[in-house]
């Protein structure tokens, strides 16, 4: 009675493993056929990069072939990115250099500048992964040592690398005269506000729950207290900021659906930014996270 039980128990057990190895592979070929096949290209011509090494900075400089203004655009990339993003065809700075081309303006000479996939311009305090405020004026010198001096200064990030554009250009504002951030992580809540306040940021903002707490795990990295968080907030620094002779100008844009919830900081700011004297351009867009409007940003950059 055991042996004729076993062969039909052994029966079993292999129909149930072809049956899951069929699901298996069924579940597989729909992945592999749904995904994406291809990515859309810009079709610009890039320009000539040459990369190098300051300290912990990596940096990229990049010149048109059709010849520079004078100007330096420092690019501070977003998460996850790297210092050689400026000619990938398949990002927003080769539709930006794309529109260049197209109007016939002569562009910056663009600096892309990286610390690693993940940064922030907070200046030194308790947290251990302070300091880089301190760091990138020293780094930025070294770099102007070597292509000289520019006509003027300007500052354009994405995300993450909108906050560390902001940052820097209200910490330093007669360093740069013009400041473009790009879907920048700016909250009308700090990462040190009640539980209950961040929730209700959840909730009135409509941003992910997951990516909140990412961020909020993240700026304790760079912040230990919310005395220095004000020091990386910029709806703080543009409070505190010493701003002469109405500069540096600023473009800022935000996505209403942006999962981020960054759309009502990033207003707020504009705001006070107009309250304060500053020439402000303010992009409300429809769309998601970095929803870019690319011909008024490149109008920007490049006049």
């Amino acid at each position: 009675m055991i042996t004729r039980k076993l062969p039909r128990k052994a029966a079993a057990l292999m129909l149930m493993l072809l049956l899951l190895l069929m699901v298996f592979a069924a579940w597989w070929a729909w992945q592999h056929i749904s995904r994406p096949w291809g990515a859309q290209a810009v079709n610009f011509t890039p320009a000539h990069q040459q990369c190098g090494q300051e300290g912990r900075l990596r940096y990229c400089v990049h010149r048109a072939a059709g010849g520079v203004n004078g100007d330096l655009l420092y690019h501070l990339h977003g998460r996850n990115l790297e210092a050689e993003i400026w000619n990938d065809p398949t990002y927003y700075t080769a539709m930006v250099q794309g529109y260049w081309q197209s109007a016939g303006l002569l562009p910056p000479t663009v600096v892309s500048l990286s610390y690693g996939p993940v940064w922030l311009l907070a200046p030194k305090g308790q947290a251990p992964h302070s300091g880089l405020l301190d760091t990138i004026g020293p780094d930025i010198a070294a770099i102007e040592a070597r292509l000289g001096q520019p006509r003027r200064r300007l500052l354009v990030g994405e995300s993450m690398g909108g906050l560390n554009s902001l940052v820097l250009g209200l910490s330093q504002p007669r360093l740069f005269d013009k400041v473009a951030a790009l879907c920048p992580n700016v909250y009308l809540n700090s990462p040190f506000a009640p539980l209950g306040e961040i929730r209700a940021a959840i909730k009135r903002t409509g941003a992910d729950p997951r990516i909140i707490f990412g961020i909020w795990k993240l700026a304790r990295g760079y912040v230990s207290n919310e005395q220095e968080w004000r020091h990386l907030s910029p709806l703080a620094l543009i409070e505190a900021a010493a701003l002469p002779d109405a500069r540096p100008s600023l473009y800022l844009s935000g996505g209403l659906y942006d999962r981020y919830g960054l759309y009502e900081g990033v207003e707020r700011l504009a705001q006070r930014a107009v309250q304060r004297g500053l020439p402000t351009e303010w992009h409300p867009l429809y769309g998601g996270h970095c929803a870019i409007d690319v011909a008024s940003l490149g109008a920007f950059l490049a006049r």
